[in-house]
């Protein structure tokens, strides 16, 4: 396995990713959307894992407008929930600095990126996302339907809310034959249970395959081994949901 951080040029400037190959073989590819604390070890495990099963995978810096990833990744512990609740200070204003103006034209650049690798095979990849990052697997998916064979969100924030551009309004545009994945905390504050029946039922309606799961006892952010946030049990449960979500379509 080899992993190497590259460059991607975007319209805005470049974009530093984590680039993940299992070996010199061609593989499927994966693009991992980050939770909102940034690439950081935590991240490289995470996409070194699923490169694991058979994939090349690309992890990029959503936030490098404001700097390379080493350099906005957290100094502190956050398995210390003090730690974790102090940082979100120094989180928000990146979060909301970080529009759908930007997303947009970012997701293509990095969906083109991948696909043009080499050591990647086919035309379609699949997506999974954290936080943050699970709204934008998600817009990926409705962005590019012809490029996204299947997308997975865990413990996705707001991903279903009376704003016109909601996730659950965009993924009308996904392509039915996308399989989606939902892994909801169920003690998650920003997707609460009217959020999750709203999501729920759009994609019922507009006919889309798509499996929505409760992870019980869990808090936001609950896959993240390095916060106080992490539940084991469910980050073992989102491997194993991702890996055959991503083995049936790709």
């Amino acid at each position: 396995m080899t992993t190497e951080t590259i460059e991607i040029t975007t319209p805005d400037g470049v974009a530093d990713a984590l680039f993940v190959r299992p070996d010199e073989g061609d593989h499927p590819a994966v693009l991992l959307f980050m939770d909102a604390f940034g690439i950081r070890p935590q991240i490289q495990e995470m996409a070194e894992r699923i490169a694991g099963w058979g994939y090349t995978v690309l992890a990029p810096n959503l936030f490098y407008r404001d700097g390379v990833a080493a350099e906005l990744a957290p100094k502190e512990d956050l398995s210390i929930a003090a730690n974790r609740e102090a940082y979100m200070g120094t989180l928000m204003p990146r979060m909301r600095g970080f529009t759908l103006d930007q997303s947009g034209p970012d997701i293509e650049a990095y969906v083109a990126t991948l696909l043009g690798m080499n050591g990647v095979s086919g035309t379609a990849i699949g997506t999974t996302g954290y936080c943050m990052g699970g709204a934008l697997s998600m817009r990926t998916a409705a962005a590019m339907p012809d490029k996204i064979a299947a997308s997975g969100s865990f413990h996705g924030g707001n991903l279903a809310n009376d704003r016109d551009h909601s996730p659950h309004r965009l993924l009308a545009e996904a392509n039915p034959d996308t399989e989606l994945y939902f892994g909801h905390a169920d003690q998650d504050a920003s997707m609460p249970t009217e959020a999750i029946e709203l999501l729920e039922s759009t994609l019922t309606e507009a006919g889309l395959a798509f499996t929505s799961e409760l992870y019980p006892g869990a808090l936001h952010g609950y896959t993240m081994a390095d916060t106080s946030q992490y539940q084991e049990a469910g980050a073992e449960r989102h491997y194993s949901a991702l890996q055959d979500l991503f083995g049936r379509n790709l």
